[in-house]
C-alpha cells in the first residue's frame, strides 16, 4: 500500500497548503532560494515516505497543489511542492520530482546508513535493510521516561484532537500531564475527567492564574519523566516524536532539545501569511548550540528563535528544575504575551548547557485561518520579543552589552527586506503586520514590566518539586 500520509485523509485532520504562482513550481530542499514567489490555497498538505511504493497524487478536483514533508526511513529529508492542477501525478513522475529536488540528500543518507545510494528513486522506494545503521539507532537509544505537557486554555476540542495524536505515539514509557491556564469553565476539566480510554496515564492540573510560563512551572511538580516535553494543545505530534527526543537526548547529552514544527494545514490567506512571515520550521538538518561554540551568526545567542519554539520543545526534567523552571512574567496569557521559550533557550546556552535541534521530532501546527487573529498574532509575537530580550537582561544585567554590539545586525535583520527573517515576504506581504510586530517590539519591554509586578509573589519551582 503507498504510503503517502495525507494529513486529511488518513490522519483526521483537514487539508490544506499552498501553490506557487510561478513557472517554476519546485520547492527546493531547506536552506535553498525558494521558487514560491505567490503562494494561494489550497493544496494538500501530508507526508511521503520513500521507504514504500510511492503514491499517484491526485487533486480529487480540490487541491491545486501538495506541500509533502518527504521521509526516509524514520527521518525528514526536506519538503517538496507539486502542482496538482490537470493530471494526476504518477508515482514515476513524483519519483524523478522528489530525486530532482532531495536526491543528493537520499544519496547521502543512504550513503550515511551503509546502503548503496541509487543513481534515481525508484518507485518501489528504498527499503530499509536490518543491517543499516537505522535499524538499530533508536533501539539503542532505549527509551528514558518522558512526560508529555500540553497546556491548554478554554480549547477542549482542539485538545482532544492533541491527545489523539498522541495516544497514536511510537513509545511506551511516557505519561501526560494536562494544564489548564485560568479557563473560562471546567469543560475541559469535565471532559478529560469522562473519558478514561487513554492507553496513556494522565494527569490534569488547573493553574487559577493565566500565564504559560506559569502553567508549565505548575506542570513540572507533576512531572515523572526524566525527560520533559512540552507541546500546545493546536498541535498534532507525530509518532516517533517522542522516539525522536529520546535519541536526541542519548546521543548529545543535551539540556534542552527542539523539533521541527510545520503547518497542519494552510486553507486560508491568514496560515499562508504564517508561512512567508517564517512559519516555525528550523529546517532539516541536526544542529547543536553550545555558550562556547564559534558564534554561528552575528546575532548569536539572542536570535533565540531560531533555535526553535515551546509548541516543540523539551528538557531534562533535573535541569529545568536546577535553573528555576520558567519566567512566570513571560507568555501568552500575561502582558508580556510571550517570550517564555526564548528565554528558556537563550539560558540554556549562557548558562553552559547545549541546545539541540533535532528535525526528526515533528510536530504539526494548526496556524490561525482568520486574518484578525493573524494581526493580533503579529503584535503578540513582536511584543513576546521585546519582552525576552528584556527578561534576559534582567535576569543577567552583563548580557546588555552585548546586545548593544549586536544592536546594528539586528536592526537589519528585523527591518531589512532581504533578511532571512523577511526575504519570503514578498512585496504583496500586509506592511500593516510588518508595523504591527514593530509595535509589539517597542512595546515588549512595558509589557513585561507589567508582568512583573503581577507575578511579583510566584514562588518557583526547585530541585524536589516534582514526581
Amino acid at each position: 500500500m503507498s504510503r503517502l500520509c495525507n494529513v486529511s485523509r488518513l490522519s483526521g485532520l483537514g487539508g490544506g497548503g499552498f501553490i506557487a504562482r510561478t513557472h517554476n513550481w519546485r520547492c527546493p530542499a531547506w536552506g535553498g532560494t525558494h521558487a514560491v514567489t505567490e503562494l494561494a490555497p489550497p493544496v494538500l498538505v501530508g507526508n511521503l515516505y520513500l521507504d514504500a511504493h510511492l503514491p499517484e497524487l491526485d487533486g480529487e478536483g480540490r487541491y491545486q497543489g501538495a506541500r509533502l514533508l518527504v521521509w526516509l526511513h524514520g527521518r525528514p529529508l526536506g519538503e517538496i511542492v507539486l502542482p496538482l492542477a490537470g493530471a494526476p501525478v504518477s508515482p514515476r513522475r513524483l519519483a524523478d520530482e522528489v530525486w530532482s529536488v532531495l536526491g543528493e540528500r537520499i544519496a547521502k543518507h543512504c550513503a550515511d546508513d551503509g546502503i548503496s545510494p541509487p543513481g534515481s528513486l525508484p518507485v518501489a522506494g528504498i527499503a530499509l535493510p536490518g543491517q543499516a545503521r537505522c535499524a538499530g539507532r533508536r533501539m539503542l537509544a532505549g527509551e528514558p521516561r518522558i512526560t508529555v505537557v500540553i497546556a491548554t486554555r478554554d480549547r477542549t476540542d482542539s485538545l482532544l484532537r492533541c491527545l489523539a495524536s498522541v495516544s497514536r505515539l511510537n513509545y511506551r514509557a511516557f505519561d501526560v500531564v494536562v494544564v489548564d491556564s485560568a479557563p473560562a469553565s471546567d469543560l475541559t476539566a469535565r471532559t478529560l475527567a469522562g473519558r478514561q480510554e487513554w492507553p496513556f496515564g494522565l494527569r490534569y492540573l488547573r493553574a487559577d492564574r493565566p500565564g504559560l510560563a506559569l502553567a508549565h512551572n505548575e506542570a513540572l511538580r507533576a512531572v515523572t519523566g526524566e525527560i520533559v516535553a512540552f507541546t500546545d494543545d493546536d498541535v498534532e505530534v507525530d509518532r516517533e516524536w517522542l522516539s525522536a527526543y529520546a535519541e536526541a537526548f542519548t546521543e548529545t547529552g543535551a539540556a534542552c532539545v527542539t523539533g521541527l514544527i510545520l503547518p497542519a494545514e494552510l486553507q486560508t490567506r491568514a496560515q499562508l501569511l504564517v508561512e512567508r512571515s517564517g512559519g516555525f520550521a528550523r529546517g532539516f538538518t541536526r544542529r547543536t548550540f553550545t555558550r562556547d561554540m564559534p558564534d554561528p551568526e552575528p546575532l548569536f545567542p539572542f536570535t533565540a528563535g531560531r533555535f526553535g519554539s515551546g509548541a516543540n520543545m523539551a528538557f531534562r526534567t533535573d535541569w529545568l528544575l536546577a535553573h528555576g523552571g520558567f519566567d512566570p512574567a513571560t507568555g501568552a496569557g500575561t502582558p508580556a504575551k510571550g517570550g517564555d521559550d526564548l528565554v528558556a533557550f537563550l539560558r540554556t546556552i549562557v548558562d553552559g548547557g547545549t541546545l539541540v535541534y533535532e528535525p526528526a521530532a515533528v510536530v504539526r501546527h494548526w496556524h490561525r485561518r482568520d486574518y484578525q487573529g493573524m494581526r493580533r498574532q503579529a503584535f503578540g509575537y513582536g511584543m513576546g520579543l521585546g519582552a525576552y530580550l528584556t527578561a534576559a537582561v534582567w535576569r543577567r544585567p552583563a548580557l546588555l552589552a552585548s546586545m548593544l554590539r549586536r544592536a546594528g545586525p539586528a536592526a537589519v535583520h528585523l527591518l531589512g527586506s532581504h533578511s532571512e527573517k523577511n526575504s519570503n515576504r514578498g512585496e504583496s506581504f500586509p506592511r500593516e503586520l510588518v508595523w504591527r510586530e514593530l509595535a509589539g517590539v517597542m512595546a515588549g519591554p512595558f509589557g513585561y514590566a507589567r508582568s512583573r509586578w503581577r507575578y511579583r509573589g510566584h514562588r518557583p519551582v526547585k530541585p524536589g518539586d516534582h514526581g
